[in-house]
């Protein structure tokens, strides 16, 4: 019995061994299956998302904000108050989006991108909420409703703001376009921009699986390009731009700018400001600059934008000179379509995907669209943007329709000019004390490209 027992000591020592080694096995086994599925298996099930790990911090309050503008303005805002609940140590609430506009769109947050996701994607820098508690009541003396001052700093927000939750339990950003500068913040808050732009605004799968359908049409056609024709109404009407239109068409965009208290209400000089590169191209000028630029007839250009103001009369120019010229409404079947129309964030959001996936990228204004497109081409890894310099394009243009200049020495011209106007590896310009003259951060997040150690 006494030599047995180490014979038994052995043969349990070797079971646990093995036990244990087929346990690991499963457990690797089991990974392995997780991660890629069995052996075979043709439509693998995607991996769980692994979620980043909550921030642990004692919040000071409640942030709500309600954005402005259109989608590629409210999209720029949503990114700048993430940073600074961020540096505030706040709960941040769903945004609200824009309903007053022009554009009377009734889309909320949740109608355009992944609520999920978003919240999800930023926990470990950011708590979000989708509503205020409801103690927290729309004229509770506990919230302050105001607008933060534009182009701050952390020092604004660390010294002006953060003092205030100290009185009150949440404060109400009721505007929040451009309230945070371009430069002189820290590269943590700039990082952070850049991930909500990138990464935490997601489409809904709805809409990022019709822009891609309208992305896969026009690949089978060929390469493209997007062209983002600001000749809208409300451009139109907010610019005080005029130039080709009639005198009837002119005075109506006056009226529409008056009956709009947040536009310049004041009289505006179009032919001053068309000399200054400060008008949107029309179509007809688009038309010319395309060819000048070497693109050829059959070239396949997409036009990212809204109703064009003047329709198909207006847009005769171009259909002209570049046949093969589609918008969504002519690549979608009108019942697919149905769902986003009247709802001008959505049709906006469409186009924004086609635009960042196109092989060229010619915006004929520099508004909130371009500039955000232009980032996020920059973002992908540069993708040929072409920056329009209006200003000289207007001279040249007026030469040309004077016949100053022949069409030769015009198109040679408008190349030179343009040279240098694609979107490459670049520093983001700095102007002191004149932040809105400086070159937008979402054009240009240096701070988050591959390249940003050229810039430090």
């Amino acid at each position: 019995m006494a030599r047995s027992r180490p014979r038994v000591w052995l043969v349990a020592a070797c079971a646990a061994v093995l036990l244990w080694a087929s346990v690991a096995q499963l457990v690797a086994v089991g990974r392995l299956l997780l991660q890629f599925g069995p052996a075979g298996d043709a439509d693998p099930s995607p991996p769980p998302s692994v979620l980043p790990p909550p921030r642990i911090y004692k919040s000071n309050g409640y942030l709500k904000i309600s954005c402005n503008g259109g989608l590629n303005q409210m999209r720029s805002e949503i990114c700048d108050m993430v940073a600074v609940a961020r540096l505030l140590n706040l709960t941040m609430v769903v945004p609200e989006l824009d309903k007053r506009s022009f554009w009377a769109d009734q889309s909320n947050f949740g109608d355009i991108f992944d609520v999920r996701h978003f919240i999800d994607s930023l926990r470990d820098e950011v708590h979000i909420i989708k509503q205020l508690p409801e103690r927290l009541g729309p004229s509770d003396s506990d919230i302050i409703e105001m607008p933060p001052v534009s182009w701050s700093d952390e020092k604004y927000y660390l010294h002006q703001i953060l003092p205030l939750f100290s009185k009150y339990s949440a404060i109400h950003f009721n505007k929040t376009d451009a309230r945070l500068a371009n430069n002189g913040i820290s590269t943590e808050l700039q990082l952070l921009r850049c991930r909500v732009n990138f990464h935490a605004l997601k489409f809904t799968p709805q809409i990022e699986g019709l822009g891609n359908k309208l992305v896969h049409k026009l690949r089978a056609k060929g390469s493209f390009v997007a062209l983002h024709l600001r000749y809208e109404m409300d451009m139109l009407a907010f610019s005080g731009c005029n130039h080709g239109l009639s005198l009837e068409e002119a005075e109506e965009l006056k009226k529409m700018r008056y009956a709009y208290p947040w536009w310049r209400d004041k009289e505006i000089d179009s032919q001053a400001k068309r000399s200054q590169g400060l008008c949107p191209l029309t179509p007809e000028e688009t038309s010319l600059v395309l060819k000048a630029l070497g693109f050829q007839k059959d070239s396949l250009i997409y036009i990212a934008a809204g109703e064009i103001y003047g329709g198909d009369r207006r847009l005769e120019p171009l259909r002209s000179a570049f046949p093969k010229l589609v918008r969504k409404e002519m690549l979608l079947d009108s019942e697919v379509l149905r769902q986003f129309q009247n709802h001008s964030s959505q049709m906006a959001a469409l186009d924004f995907i086609v635009s960042t996936a196109s092989d060229v990228f010619i915006p004929t204004f520099d508004g909130n669209m371009a500039k955000l497109v232009e980032g996020h081409r920059r973002f992908l890894g540069f993708r040929r943007s072409v920056v329009l310099d209006r200003r000289k394009l207007v001279e040249l243009l007026d030469l040309y329709t004077n016949k100053t200049i022949s069409w030769d020495n015009f198109a040679s011209s408008v190349q030179e000019a343009h040279k240098s106007r694609v979107a490459q590896p670049s520093c983001r310009r700095k102007l002191e004390n004149r932040p809105k003259e400086e070159d937008y951060f979402y054009a240009n997040p240096h701070e988050c490209l591959v390249n940003s150690s050229l810039c430090s």
